[in-house]
């Protein structure tokens, strides 16, 4: 695994230049703040999840046992602080339709379970010690409160805070989120980003819609 150390609260690693993991899908730009945690992303951030190089000597469960083993998925600008964990463990061996939810040996290809890839839309912020549990995905624009428990799917532009997590509030009317998810500025080309930052860089969506549709929208 890349060397992941972080001397200062300020530091950033963005993860396409330290992801190692075949799982694990990111986008452009995409960063995580691990200063406080002391642990590297694919191994702190993100946990119980096969595909990195120590799991996969010991055991190939998707040529072995047919699993489908969940998926990481990262936007782009998406921004994760320190503390933050992924849970992808899901209910890959505890079944709680069972009798037992140990996971015996004899019994773990039939325990396993999969809940579905994870996905964090562009342009997300995961706020400290938030906790994101198997299988969710959180919608482009979403703000997840510090501490908060992620267990359900988050639509666009939401705030979510609690345990468990619950809708605090929308960033814009419904009107405005549509416009954003029309122009999605974070999947324009990094230097047109630029360009347009003094507006993107502000409250100002019609103006922002404006110059999509001059600039982008064919």
């Amino acid at each position: 695994m890349k060397t992941e150390y972080y001397k200062h609260w300020s530091e950033i690693r963005y993860l396409e230049d330290i992801i190692t993991n075949p799982l694990i899908k990111v986008g452009h730009h995409s960063y995580y703040s691990g200063y406080y945690d002391g642990m590297p992303f694919e191994d702190g951030c993100v946990r119980y999840m096969w595909g990195d190089r120590f799991s996969q000597s010991l055991s190939n469960p998707i040529e072995q046992n047919g699993w489908h083993i969940d998926e990481l998925i990262i936007g782009n600008y998406v921004c994760i602080a320190s503390g933050v964990t992924i849970l992808m463990g899901g209910n890959h061996n505890h079944n709680p339709h069972w009798i037992s939810v140990y996971p015996f040996a004899e019994a773990i290809i039939e325990s396993y379970k999969a809940r579905g890839n994870t996905t964090i839309g562009s342009d997300v912020w995961i706020g400290m010690n938030a906790t994101i549990m198997p299988g969710v995905s959180i919608g482009e624009g979403a703000i997840i409160a510090a501490e908060s428990v992620v267990t359900k799917d988050v639509a666009p532009y939401t705030i979510i805070g609690g345990n468990p997590g619950r809708v605090l509030k929308h960033r814009f009317s419904i009107r405005d989120i549509d416009t954003l998810l029309e122009i999605r500025w974070f999947d324009w080309e990094h230097c047109d980003v630029i360009d347009a930052l003094s507006l993107i860089a502000s409250s100002n969506i019609d103006d922002l819609y404006e110059y999509f549709k001059e600039h982008h929208f064919k």
